[in-house]
C-alpha cells in the first residue's frame, strides 16, 4: 500500500526520520523459530518487492508503529495526527484494503479515533476529539498500476519498504538473513546495510511475506545497536477482501462537516486552505543513505505560525487516492513553535567554517539549525551536515 509522506517520504532511507515528521516503528513480538522456505537470493527478493507493478492483494490487518529515537519529550504526543506522535511512543493502525479506491484506516487514541475512509469517488476523514468530518470529492481516473492509496495519517510496512528500497544501489550491501514469522505469516528477511560510515543507520530489515511478496515489517537499526530504534509491522493480517460495509460512512449527528473537491494535478499533501508557499518541499542534498533535507529560513517562520492541520494530513491521503503526486506533511494542529523550541533547547552550540548554530543528535538522527535560519536534517553524522551547510551557504 503506497503512502504519501507526512514529510517527503520519497527522500531515501537516509532521512526517513527527517523534515517535519519521523517515520514511526513498532516493537512487535515475533516467533523465534525460522520457518522452512525455498531459498531466494537478495536479487529475487528485491525484484519481488520493488518490481511489483500491480495493486496489492486485498487484506485486513493491524499495524503497530513505535519509535525510540532518543529525542526529547515533545508536545502533542497524545495526538495521533501530530508530528510528535511519530517521533516517539507507539500507536496502532487498523487497515481494511480492497483496492486503491476502497480502503479504510483507523488510528485509535486515548478515548479517541481518527478514521480515513476512501470509497470510490468519495473520501472521509473523521476526528472524534473535535467531532469534525472532512469530505473529499475525488476526480475520476483510470487506475494506475503500482499506485496504491497513500494515507499520510499513518504508515504501513509496504510504504516503509518502498522508501527503504529507494536507497538500494552501489552504496548498499544487500543480504538475506534467517527466515522469520510475522503476524503468523512465514517471511523472508531482506537486510540493507549502508556502506558509508557516515550513515547513522546500521541496517534496515524488511520481512517479506513468502506467499504474496508483501512487506510485513520494516525495522531500522542504528549503527551498532542490537535492537531497532524504529519498526513498523503487522501484528495480525489476513489476505481476504474486507466487507464493503467497512467503507460506508455517515457523519455522526452534530459533527462539523466541510467539503473539499480535489482536482487532478492539484498540489498534494496540504490542505487546500494552506498557502502554497507552505506546501513547498525541502531541498535535498546528497543521495542514498547520506541524503540530507534542508529547510529554508522561511520554514522556521511557518513552523512558528503553527500552520497545518490534521485535515491536511488526510487531504494528502485523499489526493493520492485521486492520483495526485505525494507532497508535504502537516503538523497535526500542534504548534510548530513549541516543537521547534524544544528541539532548540535540547541542542548544543556548534560552529565551523560553515558558521554557527545548534546541533541535536540522537542514535538515528542529526538536526543542525544554523544561526541564519537554515535547518539540516538527516540520518547522518554531524560532519555530513556541516559539509552540506558549507556548500549551501
Amino acid at each position: 500500500m503506497k503512502f504519501s509522506p507526512r514529510a517527503r517520504w520519497a527522500v531515501p532511507a537516509g532521512v526517513l526520520a527527517a523534515v517535519g515528521a519521523v517515520m514511526a516503528g513498532a516493537l512487535i513480538s515475533t516467533a523465534q523459530a525460522s520457518p522452512a522456505l525455498p531459498a531466494r537470493t537478495p536479487a529475487q527478493l528485491l525484484a519481488a518487492v520493488a518490481g511489483r507493478t500491480g495493486p496489492l492483494p486485498a487484506l485486513t490487518g493491524t499495524v503497530v508503529e513505535s519509535a525510540s529515537l532518543g529525542l526529547p519529550n515533545l508536545p502533542g504526543n497524545d495526538n495521533p495526527s501530530s508530528i510528535a506522535a511519530l517521533l516517539a511512543g507507539s500507536h496502532t493502525i487498523r487497515v481494511w484494503y480492497a483496492n486503491p479506491r476502497h480502503f479504510r484506516l483507523a488510528v485509535p487514541g486515548m478515548a479517541s479515533e481518527n478514521d480515513l475512509i476512501v470509497n470510490g469517488s468519495t473520501a472521509w476523514y473523521w476526528q472524534s476529539t473535535t467531532s469534525s468530518v472532512t469530505r473529499f470529492s475525488l476526480p475520476a481516473r483510470e487506475h494506475q498500476a503500482g499506485h496504491e492509496p497513500a494515507p499520510a495519517m499513518a504508515l504501513t510496512p509496504q510504504q516503509a519498504a518502498r522508501q527503504a528500497l529507494a536507497a538500494v544501489g552501489p552504496s548498499t550491501r544487500v543480504t538475506v538473513q534467517n527466515n522469520v514469522t510475522v503476524a503468523g505469516e512465514a517471511a523472508y528477511q531482506l537486510v540493507l546495510a549502508p556502506r558509508s560510515a557516515n550513515s547513522l543507520i546500521g541496517q534496515v530489515r524488511i520481512a517479506i511475506d513468502a506467499s504474496h511478496n508483501v512487506p510485513l515489517r520494516v525495522q531500522i537499526f542504528a549503527r551498532g545497536a542490537q535492537s531497532p530504534a524504529f519498526q513498523v509491522g503487522y501484528t495480525s493480517i489476513s489476505f481476504v477482501r474486507p466487507a464493503a460495509s467497512n467503507f460506508d460512512f455517515s457523519p455522526p449527528p452534530g459533527a462539523k462537516v466541510k467539503t473539499e473537491a480535489l482536482m487532478p494535478g492539484q498540489p498534494s499533501g496540504m490542505n487546500a486552505a494552506v498557502p502554497q508557499k507552505a506546501a513547498a518541499g525541502p531541498r535535498v542534498m546528497g543521495k542514498d543513505w547520506l541524503t540530507v533535507a534542508v529547510l529554508p529560513p522561511s520554514a522556521l517562520s511557518e513552523m512558528s505560525s503553527g500552520s497545518g492541520s490534521a485535515t491536511g494530513v488526510a487531504g494528502s491521503a485523499a489526493r493520492s487516492a485521486a492520483g495526485s503526486s505525494p507532497g508535504g506533511g502537516s503538523s497535526g494542529g500542534i504548534s510548530g513553535s513549541a516543537l521547534f523550541g524544544v528541539l532548540m533547547r535540547s541542542g548544543t552550540n556548534v560552529h565551523g567554517a560553515w558558521g554557527s548554530g545548534r546541533l541535536l543528535q540522537t542514535n538515528l538522527l542529526s538536526i543542525l539549525i544554523t544561526n541564519n535560519g537554515r535547518v539540516f536534517v538527516g540520518a547522518v553524522t554531524p560532519s555530513v551536515l556541516y559539509a552540506d551547510a558549507a556548500r549551501a551557504s
